[in-house]
């Protein structure tokens, strides 16, 4: 999320939000802004850990967070059935991250739409409580079969919503008809890739250098 307010206000609208920090390189197991619905019913921005615990798990651990969950599925998994049905949540990004596998090394790629223009990713949370009072909030990021454009980097790739689809996928659980609108990978036309330095490789890493465009060495290409 390198440009929060443009992100947020196109996630949010008018509500107000907390001001965010602008992130490049958010990992597994960090904390991010999520966007959820409130017992109002309106939209409002909290920070959660990237890996969802289920709230039925005796005690948490790194083993059983999920980071992604295949939405062609997510409505079987019983990990995830609570929330499918009551704590959806979009996650704000203008940018994604995947490695493409080569003889020298994984080269990475920056993901995202056309002039890196604001969106969502299809998420769901879950809200753990230990014996003690602690309360720890996780989300997972819904991923689909990938796009002709994401395919030769990777097989699969985030849901990501346009604003119709961020409407109805915050809607209350409808039946496994509901799932199937989103199965869709966003469409290859809108997006483009950007090669960058593996300087993104590290966690620790989180600067505008890790977007920042990078000649391809040699004979790579993607097509």
């Amino acid at each position: 999320m390198s440009n929060p307010k443009t992100i947020l206000h196109e996630l949010l609208g008018e509500h107000q939000y907390p001001e965010s920090e602008a992130r490049y390189n958010v990992t597994p197991g960090q904390t991010s802004a999520v966007v959820i619905v409130g017992e109002d019913d309106s939209r409002c921005l909290t920070n959660m850990q990237w890996g969802l615990v289920p709230s039925w798990l005796k005690k948490p651990t790194t083993d059983h967070r999920m980071i992604n969950a295949r939405v062609e599925t997510v409505g079987e998994k019983p990990a995830f059935r609570e929330s499918v049905a009551h704590r959806r949540c979009l996650v704000p990004a203008d940018g994604f991250y995947e490695w493409r596998k080569s003889a020298g090394g994984n080269q990475p790629y920056l993901i995202r739409l056309n002039k890196g223009a604001p969106f969502g990713f299809a998420g769901l949370w879950d809200r753990w409580r230990g014996s003690d009072g602690h309360v720890l909030k996780t989300f997972t990021i819904l991923t689909t079969v990938a796009n002709a454009l994401v395919e030769p980097i990777h097989k699969r790739m985030p849901v990501i919503l346009d604003r119709q689809q961020r409407d109805a996928w915050l809607l209350p659980w409808a039946g496994p008809e509901g799932i199937r609108q989103f199965c869709d990978p966003f469409p290859a036309l809108a997006m483009e890739t950007i090669p960058v330095s593996t300087y993104v490789n590290n966690p620790a890493h989180d600067s505008v250098k890790c977007v920042e465009a990078v000649p391809l060495s040699g004979r790579q290409t993607l097509f």
